[in-house]
């Protein structure tokens, strides 16, 4: 089932069989600062072009706004298409990492090439409810960490299920399994 009710990945990217347990884009955080800039910019454009002497008038507001514009989709557009499009998914058979406007990255790494999970969370991380989640390949010097993941300790216990089982039902071996 996909995280906040979100629409997951495309059926087609799924294999037969496979279910998709955590679908997410990365936390909302990532537009705090495009979001101030935005207002900044607002106010810069604003006071600016009332301040363009009347001589030049309306070439000056216009050069204003043609500047504000440029730095609204610099400062502000490309960070939230930034956001918009990096997504993390975990299904019971792979992590896939997605990411790009124009040209697209993806990562999909089979689950039973992950030796381990961590989360780490700043103060800040745990005010907003979000966090860091490193996972360590078999791959020597393999760790992978995916930045500012919503609800990371959620997202890190259903990996640890899927990876080790529930540890809460061991088996007389001491490995975990299930009832």
């Amino acid at each position: 089932m996909c995280q906040h009710g979100r629409v997951g990945l495309s059926p087609k990217l799924l294999g037969a069989d496979e279910h998709e347990i955590v679908h997410t884009r990365t936390h909302a955080k990532a537009l705090i600062l495009p979001a101030a800039a935005l207002v900044a910019v607002g106010a810069a454009v604003g006071a600016g072009a009332a301040l363009v002497p009347r001589d030049y008038r309306p070439v000056g507001q216009l050069a204003i706004l043609a500047l504000g514009a440029v730095l609204v989709v610099w400062w502000v557009l490309v960070p939230f298409l930034r956001w918009r499009t990096t997504t993390y998914t975990v299904t019971d058979r792979r992590l896939i990492t997605r990411r790009g406007v124009l040209a697209k990255t993806s990562l999909e790494l089979p689950l039973n090439r992950i030796n381990d999970v961590a989360s780490e969370r700043s103060l800040l991380d745990r005010m907003l409810g979000c966090g860091t989640l490193n996972v360590s390949t078999a791959a020597e010097g393999g760790t992978i960490s995916l930045r500012d993941v919503p609800d990371v300790e959620h997202v890190h216990a259903e990996m640890t299920e899927l990876l080790f089982g529930d540890p809460a039902f061991p088996d007389w071996s001491g490995s975990a399994s299930r009832p």
